[in-house]
């Protein structure tokens, strides 16, 4: 099976990296952070087999595509613009099948509604279709996380410049560190770390050695090349939206995700803890957020890096569903 071919395309105004396998009805793979395109490696062959062509982005602010500088400029609205401009590059004329990851999700999610004569099916790992929720998520974490005196990530990537300071200060390190904290190998959340609000995201958590079998030292090498170019500024601007992506969708009438749709989720996945750690629940709210679901599932043992922690049974289940379009 040859590699994926790389492809700059124009789209709402940026360029946006894709990697390309296969020929046939397109299927387009968006990342969560710290990520990037690679992230689908495992997917792009067997897709391309299935007869689909395979394209996996880097979002904006990531990898090799474009990366404004602006907050603004990574507000959900400006993202799903950018999918719905590679399907139209990609796809004249016809819809496309979008998949999600962590972040990836959520865009994925929204470009469906936002843009729905371009979207065929979508798929979300990880994270669920949340609708428009009661109020604002910084609204959310206040209430939650920071008035509690409690650690929460995206509280901490707040302020700009801190958490990209700590990254790029040892983007191995730090990479590592989410990685493995993430994952179904950790020790429960954030690796066990007890952590108050106004401490430092890495500080405490684990760098295993060796890493576990998922992730191999060249794997691991490709996302710290791409991060030691990339900076992580782009990348962490998505959770500076939060408001202004909540005042937006309040003023979108249809929410509901009409066309075909799956979700995938690990069990040891951290998002389960906005659910109390139940599958269940996240089941519920993509059955009450959605018109023609046809399956959760979730991957016994595995953290929150679904197709990477568990290639195999993540690509059967996107295939099989894949065939019930």
């Amino acid at each position: 099976m040859t590699k994926p071919e790389f492809r700059m395309i124009d789209t709402n105004g940026i360029k946006v990296r894709a990697a390309i396998q296969g020929e046939g009805p397109l299927v387009v793979m968006v990342h969560g952070f710290p990520e990037s395109w690679y992230s689908w490696r495992h997917q792009m062959a067997p897709l391309a087999a299935a007869g689909f062509t395979a394209c996996a982005i880097d979002v904006r602010g990531y990898g090799g595509s474009d990366k404004p500088h602006a907050v603004e400029a990574y507000a959900m609205k400006e993202i799903a613009a950018d999918v719905a401009g590679v399907i139209d590059v990609m796809s004249p004329g016809k819809p496309a099948v979008l998949i999600g990851h962590d972040w990836g999700a959520p865009i994925v999610w929204h470009t469906a509604v936002l843009h729905p004569k371009r979207v065929r099916a979508v798929a979300g790992l990880s994270v669920p279709w949340f609708g428009l929720p009661p109020m604002s998520l910084d609204a959310l974490i206040k209430m939650m996380y920071i008035d509690q005196g409690k650690f929460f990530y995206q509280a901490y990537f707040k302020d700009e410049g801190v958490a990209e300071a700590a990254f790029e200060a040892d983007v191995r390190g730090g990479l590592r560190k989410l990685y493995y904290a993430g994952s179904g190998d950790s020790q429960g959340y954030w690796g066990g770390v007890d952590k108050v609000h106004g401490d430092h995201l890495l500080d405490g958590l684990e760098d295993p050695n060796p890493f576990p079998w998922w992730m191999t030292p060249e794997d691991i090498d490709y996302f710290v090349d791409e991060f030691t170019v990339s900076g992580f500024r782009g990348p962490i601007n998505r959770y500076r939206n939060h408001t202004r992506d909540f005042e937006y969708m309040s003023t979108i009438e249809d929410r509901v995700i009409h066309q075909p749709s799956l979700f995938i989720v690990g069990e040891n996945d951290l998002v389960l803890k906005m659910f109390g750690g139940s599958a269940d629940a996240a089941f519920e709210r993509m059955q009450a957020n959605t018109s023609n679901l046809r399956g959760s599932h979730m991957i016994p043992k595995i953290g929150h890096w679904t197709q990477q922690e568990a290639p195999k049974e993540t690509t059967g289940l996107i295939i099989d569903w894949l065939a019930t379009l």
